[in-house]
């Protein structure tokens, strides 16, 4: 167990400097976007003279050094304050932020789930079988999958389900104006996750498929068949928990890629999480917003990539962390 809190600090430290490395990189790629920072702060319907923009920039500390602005918001961020929206009534960066990471994980955990399951059994049929009418059928569905954008799944799934066959809602995470239920929730949650997890199930597919192949043709399942063991009790005890390792390192890897879908699937959906307060952000020139969910975003995409590597052990009692 030492090992292991060890190994975790370790990771944490780590998962610190990353953050850190990221809050200055978005920081600098905002100040040197097009445009000036200060009109995020003007109403442009109000005029306002060289003189009032000066006294504005003075006033919120950006006629100083980019290093000084930044580490002035780092001292804020470290302390839990990561300033005010710009937008409507000036909400905290942080509530706000946090609002908006319920509906997003959401999303996300169905997704991935719906593609951990229908990858690892597309995988499994397709290795034990290999090269038939199934295996064939399921390579084909793999690389479209693979091979469609996220933002083009979105648009092309929201046209074909909502526009025309008109069988799920068209945006939202639910009924303008009804009570909430399960259910209404549920409707609406079904083609996003869906449309979401498409690239991913086709990736834990391929994934899964190669790596069944690998440990089927090991010794020891050679044995387990040749001692009479049911082939069903073949593949799940014996040749599945072995070949999930890599996949298990590929569901990991692909968390970060499953936030940048999701970007594309909330803003076509209007889904209420962090990708579609994002973009909203970005056309706005929101700076506070767009640091303040970057940092979010980046140490929850940290946090789940050091669960997952302390699942190998888990998964593998052979491996040890630290």
């Amino acid at each position: 167990m030492p090992r292991t809190l060890r190994y975790t600090a370790r990771r944490l430290l780590a998962g610190a400097a990353m953050l850190l490395a990221l809050s200055a990189l978005v920081f600098l790629l905002l100040r040197a976007a097009p445009g000036d920072p200060v009109d995020a702060y003007v109403n442009p319907s109000v005029a306002m003279s060289p003189q009032d923009m000066a006294m504005l920039r003075e006033r919120l500390g950006l006629d100083r050094p980019l290093p000084v602005q930044y580490f002035a918001w780092l001292r804020q961020a470290v302390t839990g304050d990561l300033g005010f929206s710009l937008q409507g009534t000036g909400e905290a960066v942080l509530p706000l932020v946090l609002s908006r990471l319920g509906p997003t994980m959401l999303l996300m955990a169905s997704g991935l789930l719906l593609a951990i399951g229908l990858g690892i059994a597309g995988g499994v049929v397709g290795a034990v079988r290999r090269n038939g009418a199934a295996d064939l059928s399921l390579s084909v569905i793999a690389f479209l999958g693979i091979s469609s954008p996220a933002f083009l799944t979105a648009l092309l799934g929201l046209y074909l389900f909502s526009v025309r066959l008109r069988i799920a809602p068209s945006g939202g995470m639910l009924t303008a104006g009804a009570a909430f239920s399960l259910t209404d929730l549920l409707a609406h949650l079904a083609l996003p996750a869906l449309l979401l997890s498409i690239g991913h199930t086709a990736l834990i597919m391929r994934y899964t498929r190669a790596s069944m192949l690998e440990v089927l043709n090991q010794d020891y399942v050679r044995t387990a068949r040749a001692k009479g063991a049911r082939e069903f009790s073949v593949i799940a005890r014996h040749a599945l928990r072995n070949a999930l390792l890599p996949v298990v390192t590929l569901i990991g890897s692909t968390i970060g890629v499953a936030i940048g879908g999701a970007v594309f699937i909330e803003s076509v959906f209007n889904w209420p999480g962090m990708g579609l307060l994002m973009v909203t952000a970005v056309r706005a020139r929101d700076y506070p917003v767009i640091m303040g969910a970057a940092l979010i975003i980046g140490g929850f995409v940290i946090l789940l990539n050091l669960l997952t590597d302390l699942a190998y052990a888990v998964i593998d009692p052979r491996i040890k962390v630290g």
